[in-house]
């Protein structure tokens, strides 16, 4: 196997090992994410924006074991019972 070979091995090795970590991650529309977010009376969401061709806002918050995940390109209206985190990055797994 080749050096470049080998560093691309190990990248698909750690993104695998982290979905293992992470559990399953969810994808969802951010209309769809809202109503799942109401069901909770204390969420905790993390937030963070990010830009590639324009702001996207995303969020990503725990229910019931999973993790749901969305991006929207203007800012959702969280419930007023949230728990906000702000951080610098939100990472999910290519494909999503």
């Amino acid at each position: 196997m080749s050096p470049n070979g080998a560093v691309h091995g190990a990248a698909a090795a750690a993104i695998a090992n982290a979905v293992k970590a992470s559990g399953a991650i969810v994808q969802m529309h951010p209309d769809q994410f809202l109503k799942l977010l109401d069901r909770e009376k204390e969420p905790v969401v993390i937030t963070a924006t990010g830009w590639l061709f324009g702001t996207k806002y995303k969020y990503l918050f725990n229910y019931r074991g999973f993790f749901f995940y969305t991006e929207s390109r203007t800012q959702l209206r969280i419930p007023s019972g949230a728990e906000i985190i702000a951080s610098e990055k939100i990472w999910v797994p290519s494909g999503m």
